[in-house]
C-alpha cells in the first residue's frame, strides 16, 4: 500500500471542513478575470441556494453546540459503512468505532475494527469499484488519465482536484457521506497528528537537526507547482470541464486550500498492484485512514475480481483494530505522509551522501573505478537500522577511492577487481576520522541529546506534534549513534592507535 511522491486538516475537516451549511461565498474572496465574469454571474445565480464551504472555522470545541450539531448530523445522514451497504457494499466483517482525539476539541476519530473473530486469511471486507475513487472514474477516459499523470501533474492533485469539486456539490455529491468521513478525519493518521506539511514554522522546528525538515519544504514546493498546474487539467479533463464549466480551479481554491485538500488524499491514498495506471491510485472508503497502517504487518489491500478488498494476516478478536502494511517506508516518509512515526519500523533508515572530489586531478579516473563498482560519483547509501555496521563497511572503500593520491597507486585500483581493501595505516585512519567526524557533526546539529528526547517522551502531557517529531529525531540519533560507535571501534582496530592521519587535500565530501 505504498505511496508514490512518492495525502484536506482544513480541507478535508479541515481538508473537507466541517459541514457548517452556509451558503457558498467562496468567489467574494478570490479574484475572476473579466474573460470569466458573465461566467461567475451565471454561476452564482445558479448555486445561490447551494450549501458548503471550504473554509474551516477552527476546530469544534468539545460539549459545545458545534460538536452536538456535528454528532446529530453523523446520525441524520447515516454512517459510512450504511451509505456503503446501501450502495453495493456486501457484508463484511468489520464495523467503524472511534477513539478520543489527541485534541479534545476536535471529534473522535473512527477506526475499522473487527466485527466477530477473524482468522489470517479471512476476507474482512471487499468495496466493489463502484465505491472506489480512482483517476479512470475522475476523468472518465484512461487515455487522458494516463497522459495527465506522464506530464506534470500527480495521481493525488487530480484526486484532491475531484473531492473538492465534489465537496462544494455538498449533500448533492454521491460522495458526500465519504467525505464528511474524511473531513472528520482531519488528514489525521490513525496514531497521530496532521502531516507536517500542515505544520506551522514554528512546529516544524521540532525537527530541526532531521533531513526531513528539508524534505518537508522541498514536498511543499513541488504542491505549490503542481496547484500552478490545475487549470490545465480541468481544461484537458473533458468530465471535469462538463460538470463544473464556471469554476477555474485557481480562481475556486486558493492555494492553502488546495494543500491542504492534497495532504489529506496523500494520507489515506492506497496504491493498487496490477492494474491499470488509471486506477493504480484508489480513495478506498474503509482502507485509510480508518485502517491503521503497521510497519510489520503483511495484509494490504488488493484489486480483485471488480472489488477492492482486505484479507487479514493474524488473528483478531472482535472490537480489535484492523491493520495494514504502509509500504517498506522509512519513518521520515511515514511522518510526512500519514503523520505517525513507528518505533518498530524495521525499515527505517537514514541517507549519507557522498561525492568524489571534483577538483581532483584523478577525479575521471576514481569516477570509472567508482562505477566498476556499482557507485556513482555522488552516491547514496541507506543505512538501515539494525544494519549500521554493514553501512559502514560500504562506505569505506568509497571514501578510501578519494584518498588515492599517487598515479601508480590509482593504476593499481583500476586493474584490480572488486572494491579498494584497506590501506596504509595514516591513509585508514584518515578515512574513519572523516567518517567519525561526519557522524558527530550530524549529531551536534540537533538542538536536543538522546537523554533529553527520552524525558520528553515521558511527559503524557506532550504536545501531540512534538512528541512524533521527538519520536522521529531519537530514532534518527540512534542509528547516528550505532554509525559513530561502529567508526570509533574500527579506530581502535588500528595496528597503531596513535598514528597520524595522512593529508586528503581531495577527500570525498559527505553530507
Amino acid at each position: 500500500m505504498d505511496l508514490v511522491y512518492s495525502s484536506m486538516a482544513k480541507c478535508i475537516s479541515a481538508p473537507f471542513p466541517s459541514f457548517t451549511h452556509r451558503p457558498l461565498a467562496l468567489f467574494s474572496r478570490v479574484s475572476i478575470s473579466p474573460k470569466y465574469a458573465n461566467a461567475r454571474r451565471l454561476w452564482k445565480m445558479c448555486s445561490a441556494s447551494s450549501s458548503d464551504t471550504l473554509v474551516d472555522n477552527g476546530p469544534v470545541k468539545e460539549g459545545s453546540k458545534s460538536l452536538e450539531v456535528a454528532s446529530k448530523k453523523e446520525g441524520e445522514y447515516g454512517d459510512l459503512k450504511s451509505w456503503m451497504h446501501e450502495n453495493g457494499l456486501p457484508p463484511c466483517k468489520v464495523v467503524i468505532k472511534d477513539r478520543p482525539s489527541h485534541d479534545a476539541k476536535h471529534l473522535p476519530i473512527h477506526y475499522v475494527a473487527a466485527s466477530e473473530d477473524l482468522q489470517a486469511g479471512d476476507i474482512a471486507f471487499a468495496v466493489p469499484d463502484s465505491l472506489v475513487v480512482t483517476l479512470e472514474r475522475v476523468l472518465g477516459n484512461e487515455t487522458i488519465a494516463e497522459l495527465l499523470t506522464t506530464n506534470k501533474l500527480s495521481e493525488l492533485a487530480c484526486l484532491a482536484l475531484y473531492l473538492m469539486y465534489e465537496k462544494k456539490q455538498g449533500k448533492k455529491s454521491f460522495w458526500y457521506p465519504y467525505i464528511r468521513e474524511l473531513d472528520r478525519q482531519r488528514a489525521r493518521g490513525q496514531l497521530a497528528v496532521e502531516s507536517p506539511l500542515l505544520w506551522s514554522d514554528a512546529e516544524l522546528d521540532y525537527l530541526t537537526g532531521s533531513p526531513t525538515k528539508a524534505d518537508v519544504l522541498e514536498r511543499a514546493e513541488g504542491i505549490k507547482r503542481e496547484y500552478n498546474e490545475l487549470d490545465t487539467v480541468w481544461f484537458m479533463a473533458g468530465s471535469l470541464f462538463q460538470q463544473y464549466p464556471y469554476e477555474i480551479p485557481t480562481e475556486a481554491f486558493p492555494f492553502e486550500i488546495f494543500k491542504q485538500a492534497f495532504v489529506a488524499v496523500q494520507s489515506c491514498v492506497v496504491h493498487l498492484q496490477k492494474v491499470s495506471l488509471a486506477r493504480r491510485f484508489a480513495l478506498v472508503p474503509l482502507g485509510p485512514p480508518l485502517l491503521s497502517y503497521c510497519s510489520n504487518c503483511k495484509a494490504m489491500l488488493a484489486a480483485v475480481d471488480g472489488a477492492v478488498q482486505l484479507v487479514v494476516d493474524r488473528s483478531y478478536s472482535a472490537g480489535d483494530p484492523i491493520v495494514v502494511w504502509c509500504g517498506p517506508q522509512p519513518n521520515s516518509k511515514l511522518l510526512i505522509n500519514y503523520g505517525f512515526v513507528d518505533e518498530e519500523n524495521s525499515h527505517d533508515r537514514l541517507m549519507v551522501e557522498a561525492a568524489l572530489n571534483t577538483e581532483d586531478p584523478q577525479y575521471q579516473d576514481k569516477r570509472l573505478a567508482a562505477q566498476r563498482n556499482g557507485k556513482l560519483s555522488v552516491q547514496a547509501f541507506q543505512v538501515c537500522v539494525g544494519k549500521e555496521r554493514e553501512a559502514v563497511l560500504e562506505m569505506l572503500p568509497y571514501l578510501r577511492l578519494g584518498y588515492v593520491s599517487d598515479p601508480s597507486e590509482m593504476e593499481t585500483v583500476l586493474s584490480s577487481q572488486g572494491p579498494i581493501c584497506p590501506m596504509s595505516p595514516c591513509v585508514e585512519r584518515a578515512v574513519l576520522d572523516q567518517l567519525s567526524d561526519y557522524f558527530k557533526a550530524r549529531l551536534a546539529g540537533y538542538p536536543t541529546t538522546l537523554s533529553e528526547d527520552e524525558t520528553s517522551l515521558a511527559d503524557a502531557d506532550l504536545d501531540p506534534k512534538r512528541r512524533v517529531a521527538t519520536q522521529l529525531v531519537r530514532l534518527e540519533k540512534k542509528i547516528l549513534n550505532a554509525c559513530l560507535e561502529t567508526t570509533v571501534n574500527f579506530i581502535n582496530q588500528l595496528p597503531d592507535h596513535s598514528v597520524s592521519p595522512c593529508p586528503a587535500p581531495f577527500a570525498p565530501t559527505l553530507k
